[in-house]
Order: structure tokens, then sequence, then C-alpha cells
């Protein structure tokens, strides 16, 4: 395969032709903010935190998708590239709930010193933003910042979309479509600040055309797509991660051979996610590899837990 020679941050790079620019930082230990960003799908470049600095472009580039050519010359930590990630961090942040967005989020969001309060206070929350139209903003008053808020869907019992934590990074709608699942359940409605993710129609999800697989689940980076189970747990403040164990097994199903995570807590499993790094599923599954786990929880008349109840709550609640 061909090489191409490259210089990042000044240090001399050699990498195969073909490979991105995100792929050469990690080469060489430089590691980028990524949000949009999985190696299981198909790049999409929207959430431009990734963005590096290439001598003779006119604008920062995604480095998630953009091809090593020979002789460039990239900065990842340039002011340029720092002030950009910064304002794209704030401006998510004043509109998103990023309460839930993983630890190496935080620590760049805290490395680039992101202040989202600059923009103003949070606006009060709305519920009809599924019934607004594109390009219509409402009135800004007092300098408040608007948010993406509207209330949590909750029509199933396996999981829940809470949209005022989405970013829309997309990772949802590639897992549903043609990435992985090939349902094409959801996709973005509406346009500029008003985009959003939803179903046909915007129908609920049992009277649509998901299936359960809960893919779209396993690839959300911010919370916004969650397990029921996780859910109704964070409500009751059961939720203890921390206290979680996570064993590796194979789905007992059919003959594929999934590999499955089991997220235990107090001897109970709370949730089930994929590895990512496992060839054959590469982090997706199918409804009873992600959420045929009950029967697994028949404990007959074993004492039960606080866990127990909120999980059947889960269950029957729908």
């Amino acid at each position: 395969m061909t090489e191409v020679a490259l210089v990042i941050d000044g240090v001399d790079v050699v990498v195969n032709e073909g490979v991105t620019l995100l792929d050469a930082c990690r080469s060489i230990a430089k590691q980028q903010p990524t949000l949009c960003y999985l190696e299981t799908l198909a790049p999409v470049n929207v959430c431009r935190v990734c963005v590096v600095e290439v001598e003779g472009s006119r604008t920062l580039v995604p480095s998630c998708s953009r091809k090593v050519e020979g002789g460039m010359v990239v900065q990842t930590d340039s002011e340029r590239v720092r002030h950009s990630r910064r304002v794209v961090f704030e401006m998510l942040a004043s509109s998103v709930n990023l309460a839930l967005v993983d630890h190496p989020t935080r620590e760049w969001m805290e490395s680039y010193n992101v202040d989202p309060a600059r923009f103003g206070p949070p606006a009060a929350p709305t519920s009809d933003r599924d019934q607004r139209h594109a390009g219509h903003h409402g009135e800004v008053v007092g300098g408040a910042a608007e948010t993406v808020h509207q209330p949590i869907k909750v029509d199933n019992s396996l999981y829940v979309r809470d949209y005022s934590r989405c970013i829309l990074c997309y990772k949802c709608v590639e897992a549903c479509g043609d990435d992985a699942q090939n349902t094409f359940a959801i996709a973005v409605a509406g346009r500029g600040f008003d985009a959003r993710i939803s179903t046909e129609f915007d129908v609920t999800l049992p009277e649509g055309a998901c299936v359960f697989c809960g893919n779209c689940i396993g690839v959300c980076p911010t919370g916004a797509l969650m397990f029921r189970s996780e859910h109704e747990l964070r409500q009751a403040d059961l939720w203890e991660e921390d206290r979680q164990s996570v064993t590796r097994t194979v789905c007992s199903f059919c003959g594929v051979g999934c590999n499955l995570e089991l997220h235990v807590q107090d001897n109970r499993i709370v949730k089930v996610t994929s590895p990512q790094d496992h060839s054959v599923t590469e982090g997706h599954l199918c409804i009873k590899g992600r959420f045929g786990y009950e029967y697994v929880q028949e404990l007959g008349d074993l004492a039960s837990t606080p866990v127990d109840v909120v999980l059947r709550r889960a269950r029957s609640d729908s």
C-alpha cells in the first residue's frame, strides 16, 4: 500500500494512503475531540469539534473525514483551532443538556475553558418543539439562550428519548440507516435551530418503523437515547455506575455469535451493550440481544432489591 508523508504539529508522520487526518493524529498519540464520529459509522462532519488547521486551506477541515495528502502541514492545537472548538462546545452547551457526555469530552471542554453562560441564561422550556415550523424562531426575551428542550418521550418499555440532550450528531440516524440496521425509522426533521430527530410524521416508536434493536442507543454520545431501565433508575436516584460490573458473554438466542456486555448492579442486569471492536457485531445488536435478558431475572421468591421495583415499573408502565 502506498504511504503518505505529512507533518502534524511539527512531527513527521508516515501513514497509509486513504486514512483520515484523525487516524494520522491517533497514530502518533495525538487525540482529537470527537462527538459525531464513530469508527463503525460513516463520518457526517456535523459536530465540527475535530477540526484542524491545514496549511494552505482557507477553512479549518474536519479531521474525521479529510483524507491525508502528501506534504500536508497540519496544526491540531493552534489558536485558530482552539478558538473554533471552544465556540462550538459553548454553542452546544448553551442549548443542549450535556450533563451525561463522557469523561473525555468534559476534559476537552475544561481544557478549552468553555463558558456557555456567556450567551445568556437558558430560556424558559417550551413544549411545542415538534410542532414548530422550520426557520421560525421564538422571540428572544431578556438575552436568554434558546434551548432544544422538549418533554422526554416515553412511549415504550425498552428505551426513552430525551432530545433536550440531542446535539444532532446523526449517529442514531446512521445506525438506523444503511450503516447498520437499514430500518430508516428516524431522520432529521426541520431546519436550522428547529432541526430535530423525528420518526415519520412524528408518530410514536411503536407506531412507526422502529424494530427496537436499540442500535441508536448504543451510538448516542449524550444520553439523549437511553435504556428505559437506566432512565427509571436515574429518576429514582438508584443508578450507580461505579458499582456496576460489566461481564462480556455471547448471546444465547441464535448461532451468529454476537458478543454482549452485561451491566450488572445489585445482581441484576440493568442494561446490555455490545463491544464495538467485535468483528461480528461492531457494537450492533438485535432486539433479542439488547433487550431479551429478562428471563435471567426470573429469580422466583428470592429477596428483591429496590432496583427490582424500578425495573418492574419500567417493564410494565409504557
